[in-house]
């Protein structure tokens, strides 16, 4: 099933001479498939196709939107087992791994789905014409949500499903009515292209525009500086480090028409410990980090990198504890050898610092490309003194931060660059009397957890997966859930506009039934 070829609208084309294969990190081989990299002619043509299909897809109707994703999603669950040992052979992870991600891709297309058939999300705003009003008559004004325009979106590394080829990016840009040309991750290129042809057969079968959706192979950044600049893009989802996720940032803001990158980028993930929660449940703690920091070899954006926690007996007793769980626990395969040789160089840095100790890691042996799990420690002086410690290392490690007092904490937390996460663990009547530390991880994370773990990531409404800066490229913007719709829309206004031309969202019939703000009031009453 898989030729190794660039989906460009819908035909397969590989003009080109540069090829490569991915690799199997379980079994420490090449992969047996080759991949050719997108041509210049082949990247024009996909971009000027989903130009081209921008013109009548940002048109069609809720409904039929709604069809097409179902369809994406009906035709990827009909790959079936291929498609999962396809993910388990260019990623490392477990077939359970697998499963559980094809569903939440499967999923997070059907929500998006069903926001389309409600259709409320267009945020239709309606203000009438007052004509007597006095000094001035008032314009009959009425503004909804449109799409931007064709969208490229950058595949992750760490979820070839749902943070890639059919992934939420792709999946709300879709659902916006924007065209979508995805940049295939390197190292699972073949999931990309099997997951590329559901989104194609899913396309002819609704009846989509040609060029809706193409999906593009390369190994460096020529495919990805080409997209990024090229005129006829308007905007970019992307997922993956901070050296590249503002690299994309910077290219797009350089061009004759800048646009907006929507990057998800690097987090530690701070975790404060506060003292009676420690006294009481320090095993408990100590148990569910310990899992929390290994899950996926560490290759989570909400991996717990930073612990906090004061000076004394407690803290000293969750330390022992966590080094005694976690180094129970096996290692995982990572992603790739690339992967692997960054985490450990990432690591050794860390180590090398001034009073940093390694108090944890797992004794036993690791077969190539698995992260061996490590547990530093440091106190609180030293890590003001040397930001290299908030640094994030992509892989099964953290450092456990001890701080001489509640002011020294306070002060560390302030510091911090912005997060995905932040967490407290303590007892109910200590957060009563922390309203300075809340307000601080407040300004610095997207969502604030209280006695849990930070991995885990639910696609729902509620979820805001992003942060300040260099969390994300922009904070006011979610990339779970379906609220991520609102990345790839503008606001749009009518004014005095016949009702029979307007779109069916701000006619004075409400045809569709939605809730609109009619003259200051949400209704879904007609005019």
């Amino acid at each position: 099933m898989i030729t190794g070829k660039n989906y460009v609208g819908s035909t397969l084309k590989a003009a080109g001479n540069k090829t490569f294969k991915t690799f199997n990190p379980q079994l420490n081989v090449e992969n047996p498939w080759v991949f050719t990299e997108a041509t210049h002619e082949e990247i024009e043509e996909a971009v000027a196709l989903a130009h081209q299909a921008f013109g009548t897809y940002k048109k069609s109707s809720g409904l039929e939107r709604a069809g097409f994703l179902n369809a994406i999603a009906d035709e990827i669950v009909a790959l079936g087992n291929d498609l999962l040992v396809q993910y388990c052979s260019e990623s490392g992870f477990p077939m359970g791994r697998a499963e559980g991600e094809r569903g939440r891709m499967v999923g997070q297309l059907r929500a998006f789905a069903q926001m389309l058939i409600e259709g409320s999300w267009v945020q239709a705003a309606i203000d009438t014409a007052v004509i007597d009003r006095v000094p001035a008559p008032k314009e009959d004004l009425r503004k909804i949500l449109v799409p931007l325009g064709p969208v490229v979106v950058f595949g992750s590394s760490n979820f070839p499903f749902a943070f890639s080829t059919a992934g939420g990016d792709t999946a709300s840009a879709l659902a916006a009515g924007c065209p979508v040309i995805v940049k295939s991750h390197s190292m699972h290129i073949g999931t990309g292209e099997m997951v590329a042809s559901a989104i194609i057969k899913a396309a002819q079968k609704t009846n989509m525009p040609e060029g809706v959706f193409s999906n593009l192979i390369g190994g460096g950044t020529t495919l990805g500086t080409a997209l990024v600049k090229h005129p006829l893009v308007k905007a970019v989802g992307f997922t993956g480090s901070i050296r590249a996720g503002r690299a994309l940032f910077d290219l797009a803001a350089q061009r004759p028409e800048p646009i907006p990158v929507f990057a998800e980028m690097g987090s530690v993930n701070p975790v404060v410990l506060l003292p009676k929660a420690v006294e009481v449940n320090s095993q408990k703690w100590a148990t569910a980090y310990a899992g929390s920091i290994t899950l996926g070899a560490g290759q989570f954006c909400t991996n717990p990198g930073l612990l906090f926690g004061i000076k004394g007996a407690q803290l000293n007793k969750f330390s022992e504890e966590l080094t005694q769980a976690i180094e129970k626990i096996e290692p995982f395969c990572m992603l790739h050898p690339s992967m692997k040789d960054g985490f450990e160089e990432g690591s050794a840095t860390l180590i090398a610092q001034n009073g940093v100790v390694k108090i944890a890691e797992y004794k036993g042996e690791a077969a190539p490309n698995y992260g061996v799990q490590k547990v530093l420690t440091v106190d609180g002086k030293t890590f003001l003194e040397n930001k290299t410690l908030s640094h994030e290392v992509f892989g099964p490690v953290s450092v456990l931060v001890q701080c001489d007092d509640e002011q020294q904490l306070l002060k560390i937390v302030n510091q911090l660059d912005g997060q995905l996460t932040g967490t407290i663990i303590g007892e109910p009547e200590e957060l009563k009397n922390q309203e300075e530390l809340i307000t601080a991880m407040q300004n610095r994370v997207g969502r604030l957890i209280f006695n849990g773990v930070p991995t885990g990531v639910e696609v729902c409404p509620s979820m805001i997966h992003g942060g300040p800066y260099p969390a994300s490229s922009d904070s006011r913007f979610t990339a779970v859930g379906i609220h991520a719709v609102y990345r790839w829309v503008r606001p749009f206004s009518y004014q005095n506009w016949p009702n029979e031309l307007l779109p069916a969202e701000l006619q004075n019939e409400n045809p569709l039934q939605i809730l609109r703000t009619l003259n200051n009031i949400q209704t879904k009453s007609q005019i």
